[in-house]
């Protein structure tokens, strides 16, 4: 009987933890980079050519145009991805684009909000830094706990696809 009530007091702490979690934590924040061998206005141009996505980020099985601005910023895309043998609509918004030096895009993929935020610079070499600051966050309290348990998941996931940018950039 004393072991049955050891066991379920580590439950309920542990389930009080994960859920206070959602409570403290509102935003999991993280940061990925990748140095590329080109120069940054042709790492640009790749990284905003939505047709080459594809290719780095390997997931997204279909890019649609749902609305384009003129300066970019506003544009909004329809994107199916492949989770893990499931279809994912999500829908992407571009919230800042600034040639050569700064891309940002807001993710919606229903209980996941994401924003990255690409920061372009240049080292002595000549080749592209890529600072990537993500920052995820849900409207479902359930999900605003699991996050933070997710976040080296999230960073690997992310750095992968730098990593086939750079690879598809370099072989240009």
């Amino acid at each position: 009987m004393k072991a049955i009530k050891i066991i379920l007091g580590i439950i309920t702490i542990l389930v009080v933890g994960f859920f206070i979690t959602g409570l403290v934590v509102k935003e999991t924040v993280y940061e990925t980079e990748i140095v590329i061998n080109k120069p940054v206005s042709e790492v640009f141009e790749l990284i905003k050519d939505k047709s080459k996505i594809k290719e780095w980020v390997t997931d997204v099985k279909s890019v649609e145009v749902m609305k384009e601005t003129p300066s970019i910023t506003g544009s909004l895309y329809k994107m199916t991805v492949d989770n893990r043998g499931n279809e994912v609509t999500m829908t992407q918004k571009v919230l800042a684009h600034v040639p050569n030096e700064k891309i940002t895009h807001f993710f919606d993929a229903e209980n996941m909000l994401k924003t990255d935020d690409y920061l372009f610079s240049e080292d002595e070499n000549g080749s592209t830094i890529i600072t990537k600051t993500s920052s995820c966050r849900s409207e479902s309290y359930i999900m605003s706990c699991l996050f933070p348990y997710f976040k080296s998941t999230f960073q690997e996931i992310d750095q992968k696809y730098l990593n086939n940018l750079k690879q598809l950039a370099e072989k240009q």
